[in-house]
């Protein structure tokens, strides 16, 4: 049986989830993950459960505390996340130390003298707001969890002049997609140029993944918007979820992301989907968060991100 401080196995994954679904009930309350994306998330490419993930169990085998530090790419920017149950004490403070220590150490291996760690914290969690102050990060942006919900079929809006429409089941469409994407998020909070293979890898590990979701855009041939929508809101929520939702910039101005908006909401209801969810940085330099709030969706959640410079 642990006890004190172990890494993180994949069979872990029921009891990660058992202590994540207590604190956010205790936030939030009810669960914000499901156990598949536990386990999706002990799989990730490029995450090492030897290096860059710890738990902590009690005496009694009980698990009390989990944290992780993940690198986005080749960058200095470093995810960390540290999850304590509720009501105990003496934990937090040295996983904190753990995530922090190793975020340095992943952006050093990357060759950056420095790194900037992010945590996404839920606004209505007080403690780990001032905890993370105290650890000297501030808070950066946020970002709102928006949803729509359906009475019944969504009508599929008309395709604009010149535009066509390709599902992501073959490279070529996923490569251009690809495309759309890094250039469309390139000057968006926290966002990391990555390759294809990089990008292909991730979306191909998640189970929540599913490339007939991924929808490009043309116009006149030329790609144009993509949006990828998956199923990480489907066991909980019954909805569909918008992962990503990008128009180049010389495409912009001309209704193509409320158009693809808006073809998801209909492939959802389509689905038997009653909503769809997806999350927009509320400091995004495109204005998304009208065009949401404009397409009947509503906020339902806001989550901020807090970031150090270690």
């Amino acid at each position: 049986m642990h006890q004190g401080i172990s890494r993180p196995r994949a069979e872990d994954a029921a009891a990660i989830y058992e202590l994540i679904s207590a604190y956010d009930t205790s936030v939030i309350g009810a669960p914000d993950m499901t156990p598949q994306d536990v386990a999706d998330e002990l799989v990730e490419p490029g995450f090492d459960l030897d290096k860059d993930a710890w738990l902590w169990h009690e005496p009694d085998g009980r698990l009390v505390g989990w944290a992780w530090a993940f690198r986005k790419g080749d960058s200095e920017n470093v995810d960390v996340e540290v999850i304590v149950r509720p009501g105990v004490d003496g934990v937090k403070d040295e996983l904190w130390r753990l995530a922090l220590e190793r975020a340095k150490e992943l952006a050093a291996e990357a060759g950056h003298a420095h790194a900037t760690a992010d945590i996404g914290i839920y606004r209505d969690d007080d403690g780990k707001r001032a905890t993370a102050a105290e650890h000297g990060f501030e808070a950066a942006t946020n970002f709102h969890r928006m949803r729509v919900d359906f009475d019944g079929p969504v009508e599929a809006p008309a395709p604009p002049p010149g535009v066509s429409l390709h599902t992501g089941e073959t490279d070529e469409v996923r490569r251009e997609a690809h495309a759309v994407h890094q250039e469309g998020f390139a000057e968006h909070f926290g966002f990391v140029k990555v390759d294809y293979d990089h990008w292909y890898e991730r979306r191909q590990a998640q189970s929540v993944n599913d490339w007939s979701q991924l929808t490009l855009a043309r116009v006149d041939g030329e790609p144009a918007a993509m949006v990828q929508c998956t199923n990480m809101f489907l066991p909980d929520e019954n909805c569909g979820y918008v992962a990503t939702l990008a128009v180049r910039p010389e495409f912009r101005g001309h209704g193509l992301g409320r158009f693809l908006l808006r073809h998801a909401f209909a492939q959802d209801a389509a689905r038997g989907r009653k909503g769809t969810i997806l999350h927009v940085d509320s400091n995004n330099t495109t204005p998304a968060l009208g065009l949401y709030t404009s397409a009947g969706m509503r906020p339902v959640l806001v989550i901020d991100v807090w970031r150090r410079r270690l």
